[in-house]
């Protein structure tokens, strides 16, 4: 069975809202008590939280959606509801989060890193909160307002200081086990290594990430061999290592074929997929050369020759053998003086700021479009939340409504717009909408007019 992800879909569904409770509170000799009815709680949320302990995301293979738990209603006695428990899911640092238009929500880099993915629906308002000089006594209240669901896509992109790039069975994996304490799977076939590698090394004082990127072979940029899947773990890397054998027996391959061969792939695959979340691009970032496998004679011999050529490309070039560990303290210096030069002129960490965006004085908070077969739709945040929270088996509530929509200037808005008695007014997403048949003639926006508790004389018209 698979053991590594970078890539998975998540279905995330937060909680809903508790409904809001109509009560009157009931004493011995006390017989206007007043509404006492509660608030529902808040439901949970679904977080997206960086944990250390995680490093693929083959979780969410098995488990593709996750659920936030809903908000408690309220009580009489003026219980409000308890809200429900978010739903904490861990991910790998250096988690993308998408959305279905592949627009990039979250990167997540960094232990305890949050993002929520879906917020939970508020609580409807209780009785006793909605009471005012008029309604003294409301005989409803609000229902809880639904949690967000959402179509996630997750991109695991490895978070590392050096890149090891280069064909397979060059000796990523091997010269990763011989820097630092993993121990990949290292074998004499192509293709040994299925999963990206990560390993600490140290050079003086510099502790730097490396990671070795497998499968990249002619084309892997269009898909071909493994590169395509994993070409996106470089994306992070500060700089990039080439690592080439210098003892392959394959024909038509040699040190720098396989040198313009990868970095062609490099360049296609940010020709498709734009320079990554770094802004710097594959192409322009600083890059090492290692001739491995200089402890059998024939590579050494032909390290000696390609050298000069690769030197002349401007290239700081290391023989190296990963099996003899011969000039593997010269290299682990020099991608320490690369790490450190990067992370010093890295730029500084902009403090975050909170863009407060009030919405124009003018702002109506809602608009009236025509729908295809005539009828008047209503679009707003507001308005759908103000459907969603009524309950429409109770007409005092359906009042309220009316009253809300009426100040907010919906009605007026509808005559200047041509609605006349008996069209059709929908409210919220067309697709699922609430159908009204409008009457100008009904008074709203007045106040409520008293009369038996969950009833409204003017509906009763």
């Amino acid at each position: 069975m698979a053991e590594f992800a970078d890539h998975a879909e998540l279905r995330v569904q937060a909680g809903h809202g508790g409904n809001g409770c109509a009560s009157v509170h009931r004493e011995k000799f006390k017989p206007l008590g007043g509404p006492d009815g509660g608030n529902g709680g808040r439901g949970g949320s679904v977080i997206l939280e960086v944990d250390a302990s995680t490093s693929t995301l083959l979780d969410f293979h098995r488990r593709p959606v996750r659920k936030a738990a809903n908000g408690v209603q309220g009580e009489g006695s003026n219980r409000n509801g308890a809200a429900g428990d978010d739903q904490v899911v861990k991910v790998p640092s250096g988690t993308v989060v998408l959305d279905k238009a592949g627009n990039v929500l979250a990167d997540l880099v960094g232990t305890g890193t949050q993002f929520v993915a879906a917020a939970g629906g508020r609580g409807g308002l209780g009785n006793a909160a909605l009471a005012s000089q008029r309604r003294k006594a409301p005989g409803f209240a609000l229902k809880g307002e639904p949690g967000e669901t959402r179509e996630l896509t997750l991109e695991l992109k490895t978070v590392a200081d050096i890149g090891l790039i280069g064909f397979p069975s060059a000796g990523k994996s091997s010269l990763i086990a011989a820097m630092s304490a993993a121990r990949p799977k290292i074998a004499d076939y192509p293709f040994t290594t299925l999963i990206p590698n990560l390993g600490v090394a140290e050079a003086g004082d510099v502790q730097f990430v490396v990671a070795d990127v497998p499968g990249l072979i002619p084309g892997a940029s269009e898909g071909r061999g493994l590169g395509h899947d994993f070409l996106r773990h470089v994306e992070r890397c500060s700089a990039l290592v080439h690592v080439l054998d210098c003892a392959t027996h394959e024909p038509g391959r040699d040190p720098i074929s396989d040198l313009d061969t990868i970095e062609a792939e490099l360049a296609a695959y940010e020709d498709m997929n734009g320079p990554g979340l770094t802004g710097t691009r594959l192409t322009d970032r600083p890059r090492l050369v290692v001739l491995n496998k200089i402890d059998v004679p024939e590579a050494r011999d032909l390290a000696d020759l390609v050298k000069p050529e690769l030197e002349a490309r401007g290239l700081n070039v290391f023989e190296i053998s990963a099996a003899t560990h011969e000039g593997l303290r010269e290299l682990g210096f020099a991608m320490a003086e690369l790490v450190a030069s990067a992370r010093e002129n890295a730029p500084e960490p902009e403090p975050v700021r909170v863009v407060i965006k009030p919405a124009p004085v003018k702002d109506a908070g809602f608009e009236i479009v025509r729908t295809g077969d005539g009828a008047y739709l209503i679009r707003g945040e507001k308005t759908t939340r103000w459907v969603n929270q009524t309950d429409f088996t109770n007409d005092e509530a359906v009042g309220y409504l009316a009253d809300r929509l009426a100040r907010l200037g919906v009605e007026e808005a509808l005559a200047k717009a041509g609605a006349e008695q008996g069209d059709t007014v929908l409210i919220g997403d067309e697709t699922d909408a609430v159908v009204f048949d409008w009457n100008p003639e009904l008074q709203a926006g007045g106040g409520h007019v008293p009369g038996p508790r969950g009833s409204d004389r003017r509906l009763e018209r």
